[in-house]
């Protein structure tokens, strides 16, 4: 047996043909549509990057214990288990999060791995020269940032300018270059059996530069520089400006496209589709100018953030170019693969294996629960959603770690100072944790009140509601899901919740 992933970052769902308005010509997700099968709700259930790939590994929610970190002494790794088992788990990535403190323990969980350099702001061209200490070329309303993050923003971007001088053409972009490196994989090992590789690309994630070519479908070549890496923060500039950034993001989504379809090539090529499972995901969506935000995190974790693309083929199953229902969540994906190989799945996964939705559409659960570590919670059963509010929002969220690092750098002294010796969860294989009070590192959704939005009557969540019979239920739904993931007893408090 054998799997490939391939995993997108920041992959709006309603942009692809077999799920949206088909706005952007995909005909590569067109062609992966007719080969797997294609989850209606597929949801996340940690937010950002490395929560979500904690998940991917752990099969257990991320952001009721923990917000950006590495991987923990006591987590389960759904590649280490395979390599563990004697199957070979491979990475080939330039996501370049997994190079930084907050992300450096995952990619030597896996039996081999490579990393690409150059996304965003990624601290790899070295460049001295001077920089206009105000500016920098490609941010669009720098200005708009919390005061906190306007540099950090600007020496980002400049960073950022500085590595683009090493991408003179698509074959050097760390897309590209990271799918070369999944398919040499693929191709060294096509007579062997036994093997996992995961191909993750940190596109179509802002900032939004992709190759000419792509650039030349949506704007005049002798256009002056539009900025392409929007900010985290409420959208005010005018209609044309947010078009030209939605433009920037096509481009960058059909640039993905049409290397997704050097996978599928393979899969042909080489009579894959008989032995070989295939998924395609993303760790979450983007905002785009909708509900007035741009970006995600800073905002609710509207649909266009948590509502995400999922596809895939299991050759046991042999079924292609057909949608489920069932709701279906990230912490789902490790004990789906890992059942695939015969593996036994630890009862500390929370996820479900999908092999009964991908054959029948039967349910693996009613509820899902998603959100960012420190802000609202949500809970949703494919039809309502329902966020809750944070109730004491101006008090300290609760870390709970071994692994004391954030993003960038390691917890600060005034909050470890505070750290207080925690018994530990029902997943930390009864050991100790860390308990640190920290300030949430970004704004989660300013929510005063609960609400609701129906997505049968309103799927683009314009008129969120009151009902008190509908608030109940899911406040229900959300204790049950809480206690089931033995989640902090400080959680109910911050959100106003009995226990019992």
């Amino acid at each position: 047996m054998r799997a490939i992933m391939v995993m997108y970052d920041s992959l709006r769902r309603d942009i692809v043909p077999c799920f949206g308005e088909n706005k952007v010509p995909m005909p590569n997700f067109e062609r992966l549509a007719r080969h797997t099968v294609m989850f209606d709700n597929s949801y996340v259930c940690s937010l950002p990057c490395m929560p979500a790939r904690r998940e991917l590994h752990t099969g257990r929610a991320n952001f009721l214990h923990r917000s950006w970190g590495p991987m923990e002494p006591f987590d389960d790794s759904m590649p280490e288990m395979l390599k563990k088992a004697g199957i070979h788990s491979h990475l080939s990535t330039d996501h370049y999060h997994y190079m930084e403190d907050g992300g450096a323990t995952y990619h030597p969980r896996f039996s081999t791995w490579e990393c690409y350099r150059g996304q965003e702001s990624d601290a790899w061209v070295g460049d001295c020269s001077m920089k206009e200490p105000e500016f920098a070329p490609v941010l669009l309303s720098p200005e708009s940032q919390p005061e906190r993050l306007q540099n950090i923003r600007k020496i980002s971007g400049w960073q950022n300018m500085a590595n683009r001088t090493r991408m003179r053409n698509e074959e050097e972009y760390p897309q590209t270059l990271t799918f070369d490196g999944g398919i040499r994989f693929i191709e060294d090992n096509i007579d062997c059996d036994n093997w996992y590789v995961q191909i993750e690309t940190f596109d179509p994630h802002e900032p939004f530069d992709s190759p000419e070519p792509y650039q030349a479908a949506w704007f005049d070549p002798d256009r002056p520089f539009v900025p392409d890496w929007p900010p985290y923060a409420e959208a005010h500039e005018d209609p044309e400006t947010i078009k030209q950034m939605q433009k920037k993001y096509y481009a960058l989504a059909q640039f993905c496209d049409k290397i997704l379809g050097r996978i599928l090539d393979r899969m042909d090529r080489y009579d894959m589709w008989k032995d070989t499972m295939l998924i395609v995901n993303t760790d979450h969506g983007f905002l785009l100018g909708e509900h007035g935000w741009w970006a995600k995190n800073n905002t609710l974790e509207y649909n266009e953030v948590a509502h995400t693309p999922l596809f895939i083929w299991d050759p046991r199953y042999k079924t292609a170019g057909e949608h489920r229902t069932s709701l279906v969540q990230t912490i789902d994906l490790a004990p789906t693969i890992l059942e695939f190989f015969g593996l036994p799945v630890p009862e500390r996964m929370k996820g479900k294996a999908l092999g009964p939705v991908i054959e029948l559409d039967a349910a693996v659960r009613q509820y899902g629960i998603y959100g960012v570590h420190g802000g609202p919670v949500c809970v949703t059963d494919g039809k309502t959603i329902y966020m809750r509010a944070v109730r004491n929002p101006e008090e300290k969220a609760l870390e709970y770690t071994l692994m004391p690092t954030h993003m960038v750098g390691m917890f600060s002294h005034d909050e470890l100072r505070e750290m207080r010796l925690h018994e530990g969860f029902s997943f930390t294989r009864g050991c100790r944790v860390m308990e640190i009070p920290v300030m949430p590192t970004r704004n989660p959704g300013k929510l005063e009140h609960d609400i609701l939005f129906d997505l049968q009557s309103d799927p683009g969540q314009q008129k969120p509601f009151r009902d008190a019979e509908t608030e109940g239920r899911m406040e229900r739904a959300l204790i049950g899901l809480l206690k089931d993931n033995d989640a902090p007893k400080y959680l109910y408090k911050r959100f106003g919740l009995k226990e019992e």
